[in-house]
């Protein structure tokens, strides 16, 4: 592994001395608006600091997104894979790893809520092995959420949040904005994610103890449509019992369906 190095204050990591890159992750649905910013303000961000490749995971959206990164490869070493037969974000973060080139991944949303500004710092942490999984946070100190939620909107964030406080110790569980290094996925035990929350996926089967909360502005979507569907709460809720049973067993199973049972209640009765 190379030298950690200072500059400017920052502790980085001499990527070009390891042989080493960075795969930034985006899976996207019906989003191609957000393709092209999404990509010039990461590589702006990036600013050469590590070599870096961009892969866009697409649910066969057939919104042109092929085509504006068929446009965009000619400035910057990014490519789209499309899916024709399975649907899914976490599943589609997970066939970006597989087809990945870096030794350290970012997974962001396609969304432009997560600030590719914060990118470069996520990636610092995890190669200089400050942590396991770095993970942009709304809710430690500095971080904040553009923009005014509905209280039915907070409601839903708190109750989910609270939901997954006893598998991860995270002010913001439910972010889906992180960097690990490609051996934590490597080591994760039989992922088998469903709806969106791969962060939780990722920190749980990988037996994460050391991550760190970075915090970010959640920014105002900007395109394409909300990923807070009904479904997306029922796979939601669905992938916490898996979690539950493959961290704690069996025995606490009837006890975290109850719990589910509420947070739907709480969710209804607010719709």
């Amino acid at each position: 592994m190379g030298a950690l190095c200072v500059t400017a204050g920052w502790r980085l990591c001499s990527f070009a001395a390891m042989g080493s890159m960075v795969t930034v992750v985006v899976p996207v649905f019906r989003e191609a608006p957000n393709i092209e910013p999404l990509t010039r303000r990461l590589f702006d961000a990036l600013d050469g600091q590590f070599e870096a490749e961009l892969i866009f995971v697409d649910d066969d959206s057939q919104d042109g997104s092929e085509k504006v990164v068929e446009r965009l490869a000619g400035e910057y070493p990014v490519r789209i894979l499309v899916r024709r037969s399975e649907r899914g974000l976490a599943s589609a973060v997970l066939h970006g790893f597989a087809h990945a080139k870096g030794d350290v991944f970012v997974v962001m949303d396609g969304d432009l809520q997560h600030p590719p500004a914060l990118v470069p710092e996520l990636v610092r942490i995890v190669a200089n092995r400050e942590a396991e999984i770095a993970v942009g946070s709304r809710y430690v100190s500095g971080g904040r959420i553009a923009g005014r939620w509905s209280t039915y909107r907070w409601l839903n964030s708190i109750a989910a949040t609270l939901l997954a406080r006893p598998l991860v110790s995270l002010r913001d569980p439910m972010s889906g904005f992180c960097a690990l290094r490609r051996e934590i996925w490597e080591r994760a035990d039989r992922l088998s994610p469903v709806g969106y929350k791969i962060v939780l996926e990722l920190i749980v089967k990988s037996r994460c103890r050391d991550v760190v909360e970075v915090p970010m502005q959640f920014e105002q979507r900007q395109a394409g449509e909300s990923k807070l569907t009904w479904r997306e709460r029922w796979l939601y809720l669905l992938h916490l019992l898996r979690l539950y049973r493959f961290r704690y067993g069996y025995v606490l199973v009837a006890g975290v369906i109850i719990a589910l049972t509420a947070s739907c209640w709480l969710a209804a009765s607010r719709g």
